[in-house]
């Protein structure tokens, strides 16, 4: 299996209203995966989600700091962030 020289960190907005932040080398197959249920216990109730933000990182390491940051955040400024990246 190839690895994959794209790193990104992502932001799923779930049917609650709640943020997930992740980690991934294919977002769309990524959401796919959140949307089946699959390896994520956060996401499987919360269906379904979009994503709506992502980020590309040269590095496994870089994309992961941003998802950690992200997670650290409050809720405002989650939404913060989030409204900052939307320009």
């Amino acid at each position: 299996m190839a690895k994959s020289n794209e790193h990104f960190f992502y932001v799923l907005k779930c049917a609650d209203g709640t943020f997930y932040g992740g980690y991934t080398t294919d977002v769309t197959r990524r959401e796919e995966e959140h949307n089946a249920g699959i390896r994520c216990k956060y996401t499987k109730t919360r269906r379904p989600v979009h994503v709506i933000h992502f980020e590309k990182f040269e590095t496994r390491s870089e994309a992961m700091k941003a998802e950690a940051a992200f997670k650290s955040l409050s809720r405002k400024a989650k939404e913060s962030y989030l409204e900052g990246k939307a320009e």
